[in-house]
C-alpha cells in the first residue's frame, strides 16, 4: 500500500513539475513573440493608428502601403543589396578560412598549436568600439574606406576567430582514421580534407555560417562610420534614416524591420537542426 501511495506520489510530482516547466517556457515564449507581433501588427496600420491611445494591437484597417512605400519612395533595394553583397561575402570568406583552420588545429602538430587557439579566445574578449579608429586608419590607408569590400573586411575580421574556434571543436569531434585511412587508398592530404572531412562537417558550417550572416547582417556602428556614400549604405543604416527628425513613421519603420528579418528567420528555420548539432558538437570528449 505504501509502494502505491509513494508511486502515485512520484507521479503527481512529475506532472506538477512538467507543468511548471511548460508554463515557464511558455511564459518566455509570449514575452519573446510580443515584441515581433506588435512589429508586425504596426507595419500593416495606417499612419493614425499607429498613435492611436490606446493601442490597438489588430489594426481596423490594415494595409501593406508601409511596404510599397518602402521600395517605391526609398533606396531600399539598394540598401537590401548591399547588406547581401557584404554579408554573402563575409560568410563565404569566413567559412572557408575557418575550415582551413580547424583542420589545420585538429589533424597537424605544430610549435605554438596552443598559443595560436587562445589568441583566437583572446580576440574576443575586447570591445569592438576600441576597434573602430584602428579600423578607420586600416581602410583609409589602402583605399578601402567607404566600399562595400572594406565593410567585407571588417566583418570578416569579426567572424574568423569564433568560425574557426568552434570548427576546431566540431573537427575534433571526427576520427582521425578516416583522414588515414584516405590516404592510404592514395588520397592526397588536401583530397582528404575535401572529399572526407569536409563534407561531414556540414552542422558545424552550417552553424559558423549562420553566426557570420547574422554578426554582417545586423551591425550597424561599424557601417556607421565607415560608409559614407548613400548608395553604400546597408541595411541597418537604412533603417536608422527612417526616424525623422521631426516625425517618425512607425508604419514604415516596423515594415523596414519586418523585410530585414525575413532573411535571418528563413535561414535559421533551414539551418535550425544544423546550426544546434554544430554549436554543441565539441562539448562531449569523446
Amino acid at each position: 500500500m505504501k509502494t502505491k501511495t509513494a508511486h502515485g506520489g512520484m507521479r503527481r510530482s512529475k506532472l506538477l513539475s512538467g507543468t511548471a516547466t511548460y508554463l515557464i517556457l511558455g511564459f518566455c515564449v509570449v514575452i519573446v513573440l510580443i515584441p515581433i507581433l506588435w512589429m508586425v501588427s504596426t507595419s500593416i496600420k495606417i499612419e493614425s493608428e499607429t498613435i492611436t491611445i490606446p493601442p490597438r494591437w489588430i489594426p481596423e484597417h490594415p494595409t501593406a502601403m508601409s511596404y510599397m512605400r518602402l521600395w517605391k519612395e526609398y533606396p531600399f533595394l539598394t540598401y537590401f543589396k548591399n547588406s547581401i553583397i557584404i554579408s554573402v561575402g563575409a560568410v563565404a570568406v569566413s567559412v572557408m578560412f575557418s575550415c582551413l583552420a580547424g583542420y589545420g588545429v585538429t589533424r597537424f602538430r605544430f610549435k605554438g598549436k596552443e598559443s595560436f587557439l587562445g589568441f583566437i579566445l583572446m580576440t574576443q574578449m575586447f570591445p569592438s568600439i576600441m576597434l573602430l579608429i584602428p579600423y578607420y586608419k586600416v581602410l583609409d590607408m589602402y583605399g578601402l574606406k567607404d566600399s562595400l569590400v572594406g565593410m567585407m573586411c571588417v566583418y570578416i575580421s569579426f567572424t574568423i576567430p569564433f568560425c574557426s574556434w568552434m570548427m576546431v571543436g566540431f573537427f575534433r569531434t571526427i576520427p582521425l582514421e578516416l583522414d588515414e585511412a584516405a590516404i592510404i587508398d592514395g588520397c592526397s592530404r588536401w583530397k582528404a580534407f575535401y572529399k572526407i572531412t569536409l563534407p561531414m562537417t556540414l552542422p558545424g558550417i552550417s552553424s559558423s555560417a549562420i553566426y557570420a550572416f547574422i554578426t554582417a547582417w545586423n551591425e550597424y556602428m561599424f557601417a556607421q562610420v565607415l560608409i559614407i556614400s548613400p548608395e553604400l549604405k546597408t541595411l541597418p543604416l537604412g533603417i536608422a534614416e527612417l526616424n525623422g527628425f521631426y516625425k517618425i513613421l512607425w508604419n514604415d519603420l516596423m515594415a523596414a524591420s519586418v523585410i530585414a528579418s525575413l532573411p535571418l528567420i528563413i535561414l535559421f528555420i533551414f539551418l535550425q537542426k544544423y546550426f544546434i548539432s554544430g554549436l554543441t558538437a565539441g562539448a562531449v570528449k569523446q
